[in-house]
């Protein structure tokens, strides 16, 4: 027998992968990416195709705004395309440290470290402060980023019911002897179905009960708040989180992530966050078209821009209730479509793809079993012209699903 030949009779130890794959593709729930081929923008190239874009993060429209392109730009040229190293050995540029002081000024906290993303700032965060003997009391909703995190620092994790603070509380006070330290923590705007956290009744139990407060701002940086700081200064809790986490990908337009605090933990982080010490820093172009972006944010047209953001979403919202779609849990940009059957949800986007709107299906694991949707997100960017099309689309294309 043939060397070819013996081979082929071997077993392959990665068979199982493919037997899932195979197996999720049956069910019709294993999506291939789309690929984007331009700017992004409201209106935009996927596969070749122009379709009417409610798919992106990009909040306020900052992907392609001029002056985060020309900073990127000159950041080029003058530091050239890559940092190096990581920061903790030959990495940090001033670049970093001016954008890291201002975020710290913009969101009115001591100091502030930047990630190189918005998962690794939650999940490096949570690991490096919290140890085995310690609890952490979590929204059952929280992003996978801080699950991760949670896991990592090996400390025992309590879940309460989404939302819910007298849930919250029971925990806290069946564990009030707890000998280690304590941590709240929460999405300030949930990413799957546009919900706010009650974050001023968190930090009431925060501070009766002696825990940390950490709250990720991911989905509220650039939407809530005054020229979108978050939730914190949505509610007007300053002072009373101790932990905020932030991302540079969103609404900022750019990448990466930041965490937002004292002085104190940041310096600590900066010597015990493991993604921050073992991932190379960002490039110049992202640090300074990030530091464009927050400079945008504390001006007159950062403020233009976020309540663009919120009349778009106000208009977009009554357009779809007048074509008969509920959507009672969002109080934000983000829009959730529910189906229920994740391979339904799948064939709800792919055909909508075809008719001319990108929104994309979420199932599990993302969401619950039995509980898909599509996920639809507004921009300041978006015109009135495209939102009217695009709601017109959904309608039509949910009717003959049974969506709506």
């Amino acid at each position: 027998m043939s060397d070819t030949a013996a081979q082929s009779t071997k077993q392959n130890p990665l068979q199982f992968v493919s037997d899932a794959l195979n197996d999720l593709r049956a069910k019709g729930v294993a999506p291939k990416l789309r690929v984007l081929q331009g700017e992004q923008k409201t209106h935009a190239d996927f596969d070749g195709k122009e379709v009417i874009n409610l798919a992106s993060n990009n909040y306020l429209g900052l992907t392609t705004h001029k002056a985060l392109k020309r900073a990127a730009i000159e950041a080029v040229r003058k530091y050239g395309a890559g940092a190096g190293a990581v920061r903790t050995i030959a990495g940090t540029m001033k670049l970093h440290m001016d954008l890291e002081e201002q975020i710290a000024k913009f969101k009115n906290v001591d100091a502030c470290v930047v990630f190189q993303s918005g998962f690794t700032a939650n999940a490096g965060t949570v690991s490096a402060i919290l140890g085995k003997e310690d609890l952490i009391i979590s929204d059952e909703l929280n992003h996978a980023s801080i699950i991760d995190g949670a896991r990592l620092s090996k400390a025992t994790i309590k879940v309460f019911r989404h939302k819910d603070t007298a849930d919250c509380e029971r925990i806290l006070q069946e564990t009030a002897d707890w000998k280690g330290h304590k941590l709240i923590i929460t999405d300030g705007v949930f990413s799957m179905d546009g919900d706010i956290a009650p974050l001023p009744q968190l930090c009431d139990l925060a501070e009766k009960y002696n825990c940390i407060m950490m709250v990720d701002d991911a989905h509220s940086s650039g939407v809530l708040g005054r020229g979108g700081r978050g939730t914190i200064d949505h509610f007007n809790v300053h002072g009373r989180v101790h932990i905020q986490v932030g991302t540079l990908s969103k609404a900022i337009g750019v990448m990466g992530g930041y965490v937002c605090g004292s002085r104190d933990l940041i310096d600590f982080l900066y010597l015990r966050a493991r993604p921050f010490l073992f991932s190379t820093s960002h490039p110049p172009a992202s640090a300074a078209s990030c530091a464009a972006a927050f400079t945008l944010l504390d001006s007159p047209e950062g403020e233009r821009l976020v309540k663009k953001l919120w009349a778009n979403t106000k208009f977009f919202k009554r357009e779809l209730k007048k074509r008969g779609f509920q959507f009672k849990t969002s109080e934000t940009p983000i829009v959730p479509i529910h189906v229920g059957e994740a391979a339904k949800a799948y064939e709800f986007s792919k055909k909508l793809f075809e008719a001319g709107v990108f929104a994309p299906a979420v199932g599990y694991p993302t969401v619950a079993e039995g509980k898909a949707r599509l996920r639809a997100i507004i921009s300041a960017a978006h015109k009135r012209d495209e939102l009217l099309k695009a709601a017109d689309i959904l309608a039509e294309v949910g009717k003959t699903l049974g969506v709506v």
